[in-house]
């Protein structure tokens, strides 16, 4: 009987040509179906299109044996994941990236650092607790200066990773194919100091059987008299033969009646495992890709609400009512964001920590996500800074994923050879929203104000508590929803307005601490008609001879109410 495996996945990631699949090809010595360029298209244009797996197994290290004794027996199983390089894949990079437990960031030591390399280190500080950089091509440098070279580029390398997640992570020079595709079949350079690395990097991932099902397929195919093989990886929980399982994107129960690991049966898969599930009669035409899950367990939504954090790198504009490609789970659409903060509360004594969603407090609206940089900006200028920031998240076509999912923003309609990253934020879903009425019955019940500031001036003093102000409204506003708001006179009085005046959208605002003496000589009296002009022309200046004194109108309105109601603290 074999030993059992301990199953470790590990993604390959990298720009394009810089030989992660040559490198996957050289570690791998068991091909699963989605392994190695099968895609027609990626033969003929000699890059990844899609994830490919493939694996190797090793003896268990020791540092793993004497922490976890039940592993003494086990043999461990690399899963490599080889994400595609290619900038307009990148929806695929983001999903697989989701699934892997360590990274391989893999750089063409000739080129260096370039735009995807970028991308890959943003999403693995986004997914990934570790990394290994791989120098790959060092067969292309001059023999005479190649350690000098190689020397040169880790420290490169160390400064990149200083600001990030992975600073000190270890560095490994290789050949994966020395002399390129025409380099016939020499040995590969560097690939045992890889493997030692690895095995010294690895760690036993918390894998909690647990919870719902949930498992992301990338392949489909059929085995005569067998049935249909969906290959992927467990996301959550754990199946056993004969367990029942969902399709969730086509509404469809199917049994489990096998179960594979890398050719070995098995009798059932947990969290991280990669496998091979076998159902009968369903036509595997019908899901390339997609997940599968416990009957019931992921909700289709059509809008969420999700944490923001910043990725320094972007330099683009974040709006609220903007569209980004937004990847929750493993899907990728289309969403308009509407960016929203908690800010501190000046009565607090502590910081919020929280980061789930309270209904009683109440939050501001954005016009843009604040980035790090506006935020330094802003406490230079001594104004409010948010706490936490959320976006509300509408879809162009439902979305099938599990709660909690990672949420990643991007521009993928960025040109894909300018020299940006197109990685604009990510974030976590703390809300999901089924009902396609969710502005009318779910989102009322989140205060998110935007805070509106009229600003008016007085006309003239009727009496000693009452004064008449204009250019507040317009001629058409509908004043009577505004009485009994309060107003602030730059004169220092307070009031509140008590309705219309006239047809023109003037209106009365009451003072109740009464109008001072010196503002009722400068107002009171009528502006009487004549007809001559200098009479006229001799008013409007003893009007201007005193400094116009303004009236201002703050007031908050609930951007999700569908009232509009005002209110004012």
């Amino acid at each position: 009987m074999s030993a059992p495996m301990f199953n470790f996945n590990v993604g390959v990631l990298g720009h394009v040509d810089s030989g992660k699949t040559s490198l996957s090809k050289v570690l791998s010595t068991t091909a699963s179906t989605a392994c190695f360029d099968k895609n027609p298209q990626s033969k003929e244009r000699g890059i990844t299109l899609d994830l490919g797996f493939s694996s190797f197994t090793v003896d268990m290290p020791d540092q793993l044996c004497s922490e976890y004794p039940d592993l003494t027996s086990s043999k461990l199983q690399y899963t490599l994941v080889d994400c595609p390089g290619h900038a307009s894949l990148i929806k695929t990079i983001i999903g697989g990236a989701q699934i892997i437990d360590l990274m391989i960031l893999v750089i063409d030591i000739v080129k260096g650092m370039q735009t995807q390399t970028a991308e890959c280190l943003v999403i693995g500080e986004i997914t990934c607790r570790k990394m290994i950089v791989v120098l790959n091509k060092v067969d292309l440098l001059p023999p005479d200066k190649k350690e000098a070279m190689i020397e040169k580029m880790k420290k490169r390398m160390q400064k990149t990773m200083e600001s990030t997640k992975f600073a000190g992570c270890p560095i490994i020079p290789v050949a994966a194919k020395p002399g390129g595709p025409e380099g016939g079949e020499s040995d590969a350079i560097g690939l045992t100091d890889l493997i030692e690395t690895l095995k010294t990097h690895t760690y036993r991932p918390k894998r909690n059987p647990e919870g719902p099902f949930i498992f992301s397929v990338d392949h489909c195919f059929s085995i005569r008299g067998q049935g249909t093989v969906m290959t992927g990886t467990a996301l959550s929980g754990k199946a056993v033969i004969n367990d029942t399982v969902e399709i969730p994107s086509m509404n469809v129960n199917k049994k489990i009646k096998s179960i594979q690991m890398f050719k070995q049966p098995t009798d059932k898969i947990v969290q991280g495992d990669r496998a091979g599930v076998c159902v009968t009669q369903f036509d595997p035409k019908q899901l390339e890709r997609g997940l599968v899950c416990t009957p019931g367990s992921l909700p289709t939504f059509v809008a969420g609400i999700m944490t923001v954090s910043n990725i320094p790198y972007y330099k683009g504009a974040i709006n609220s009512k903007a569209k980004f490609h937004i990847t929750t789970g493993h899907e990728t659409v289309m969403a308009k964001v509407t960016f929203f903060g908690l800010y501190e509360d000046p009565n607090s004594k502590e910081a919020d920590s929280t980061t789930a969603l309270d209904y009683t407090r109440e939050y501001v609206y954005q016009d843009n996500f604040i980035t790090n940089t506006a935020k330094q900006d802003q406490a230079k200028a001594q104004q409010r800074l948010p706490i936490k920031q959320y976006a509300l998240i509408e879809y162009e076509k439902p979305v099938t994923c599990p709660h909690n999912s990672l949420v990643i923003g991007s521009k993928l309609d960025t040109d894909i050879h300018a020299n940006m990253c197109r990685i604009a934020f990510h974030g976590q879903l703390l809300e999901c929203f089924t009902d396609s009425k969710y502005l009318v019955n779910n989102l009322p019940k989140l205060k998110v104000y935007k805070t509106k500031v009229r600003e008016g001036l007085v006309e003239r003093c009727q009496d000693e508590y009452t004064l008449i102000g204009k250019n507040l409204f317009k001629k058409e506003t509908n004043i009577q929803s505004f009485v009994g708001l309060k107003v602030t006179l730059s004169s220092g009085e307070k009031g509140v307005i008590e309705g219309g005046f006239g047809q023109s959208g003037k209106f009365k605002i009451r003072i109740p601490d009464g109008v001072s003496k010196e503002i009722q000589q400068k107002y009171s009296g009528t502006k009487k008609k004549n007809k001559n002009k200098e009479s006229e022309a001799n008013q409007d200046e003893q009007q201007t001879d005193h400094e116009p004194i303004k009236i201002f109108l703050t007031f908050k309105r609930y951007v999700f109410d569908p009232e509009k109601k005002m209110k004012q603290s």
